[in-house]
Parts: C-alpha cells; sequence; structure tokens
C-alpha cells in the first residue's frame, strides 16, 4: 500500500469547527497541526443565525480558504445544526480542539462528552501554542475596532479584509 486511497486504507478524517469571525493565527496552529495528522482536515464554519458576525459565512469560508490553501488537505464548508451530525454525514471519526486555557477544557470537555456519547465521535484536544493562549476572534475584533495593531494575530489576508471591514462600518 502506497496511501491513504490504497485498497483496504481509509481516510482518516477529523474537524476543526468553529465560527473563524475571523480566523486567527491561533486557528491556523490547530489547523496546520490537524493537517499534517490526518489525510483530510474539514473546517466547519458555523452558522448562528442569532449572531450578526462581523464576516458572512461567505467571506469566512473564502479566507480561510485562501489561509489554509498550502496546506493541501483542508476542505471548508459552512454547517448549521449539530456538529455529530455534521460528521456523520461525512464519516468523519473526530474532532480537533484546541485548548488554550484551563477554563477552555471545563466547557470543551462537556462537549465531548455529549458528542461521544450522542455518536461515538472522538475529541482530541490540542494544546495552542503559547504564543496564542490568550488569543480569540473577539479580542482581534476589539483591538481592530479601536485600531490598535492586530497585524501578529492574523493572516495578512485577514488583516487586509479585516480592515477593509472596519472602515467600511
Amino acid at each position: 500500500m502506497t496511501g491513504p486511497e490504497s485498497e483496504g486504507s481509509q481516510v482518516r478524517r477529523a474537524v476543526c469547527p468553529g465560527s473563524f469571525d475571523p480566523i486567527t493565527n491561533g486557528h491556523l496552529d490547530i489547523i496546520s497541526r490537524a493537517s499534517r495528522l490526518y489525510d483530510e482536515v474539514y473546517v466547519a464554519v458555523m452558522i448562528n443565525k442569532s449572531k450578526r458576525g462581523l464576516f458572512d459565512i461567505d467571506e469566512r469560508i473564502d479566507l480561510i480558504r485562501e489561509v489554509t490553501a498550502e496546506y493541501g488537505n483542508v476542505i471548508v464548508e459552512a454547517f448549521h445544526g449539530l456538529l455529530v451530525d455534521y460528521c456523520k454525514q461525512r464519516d468523519i471519526p473526530a474532532i480537533v480542539k484546541g485548548l488554550r486555557a484551563v477554563s477552555d477544557f471545563d466547557y470543551e470537555l462537556q462537549m465531548a462528552q455529549m458528542n461521544n456519547g450522542l455518536s461515538g465521535v472522538e475529541t482530541l484536544f490540542v494544546p495552542t501554542n503559547p504564543t496564542y493562549s490568550f488569543l480569540s476572534s473577539s479580542l482581534v475584533k476589539e483591538v481592530a475596532t479601536w485600531g490598535g495593531d492586530v497585524s501578529h494575530l492574523v493572516p495578512p489576508r485577514v488583516l487586509e479584509a479585516l480592515n477593509e471591514r472596519l472602515r467600511k462600518d
């Protein structure tokens, strides 16, 4: 057997879910690490109709596709509903989540246990690179809104889109 498509082998898939409004270097760190461990990594962009994001779903998907293109095995899609249903539809047995701090763990552990109980999907926790341990999309948006420098927190293409959007608003 020479690769994941060889007869008898199964393609290893995982999903990295989130709102990604916008995608940050912390998100990219987790996605890139997952892309080295799995044959296919799905980035599932959550649709939350009760929240109005800075970027709409299509804009987020386009930005994520641009900044993950170099990995070659990342598939970016929107999803609405239960993550376990998304996983079942695509035969994805694993969810990869980054943990920034102990406070993330409490919530994520509950979600992981619920997802496993509902469907058998496993959740793998990846410790965030310490450089990004404080980083969130909300923080990036807040700092950028007030004119702060976020160039070291997001990919250049995202910074460009962020600055463009904030000039309009």
